[in-house]
């Protein structure tokens, strides 16, 4: 039995969701400041550290889904700060306005007892932005998306992360 379907850890999860849910106020607003001004990329380095935090805590409860998909809005986060084109980083806060409310999906589908939350999104569309946006960033390296025991986020990865959440 896995953490998320123990009875007994059902207050862990709950905690987990509440300190969630706290994060998504902040998520928001570094999202609404990079919207106002897109060229300072500083509040996305800020988004990325933010649900750096929530993929780690979800990682701990063993919500794999939410983690990875955390993980991609984190390696989106510290890659799109590396950039200066102001349009492609509107698109890219759009996307991210949009992956903040399927994490918040996910988390009210965790909190209701759903540890499968990714399968009631529809998510093609989103994938299809997602896979725009990562060809985007395959020539930005960047230290702080190091996931790989050899070095930097590789594209490879990125589109591994998007694979294993059936995007």
């Amino acid at each position: 039995m896995s953490m998320l379907n123990d009875p007994s850890m059902k207050e862990i999860i709950l905690d987990f969701c509440v300190e969630a849910e706290g994060l998504f106020d902040q998520l928001e607003h570094s999202l609404e400041a990079a919207e106002e001004n897109p060229g300072n990329t500083k509040e996305l380095e800020k988004f990325g550290q933010i649900i750096d935090r929530i993929m780690g805590a979800a990682k701990s409860i063993g919500a794999s889904e939410i983690a990875t998909f955390c993980e991609l809005g984190k390696v989106i986060g510290y890659k799109s700060s590396q950039i200066k084109d102001v349009p492609l980083i509107e698109v890219v806060v759009a996307i991210l306005f949009d992956s903040l409310h399927m994490l918040r999906k996910m988390i009210t589908a965790l909190k209701e007892g759903n540890d499968r939350s990714m399968q009631n999104l529809n998510t093609k569309a989103f994938g299809t932005r997602l896979n725009w946006l990562s060809a985007k960033f395959k020539d930005i390296d960047r230290a702080s998306c190091a996931i790989e025991t050899n070095g930097n986020l590789s594209q490879n990865s990125i589109d591994d992360l998007m694979q294993s959440l059936g995007l």
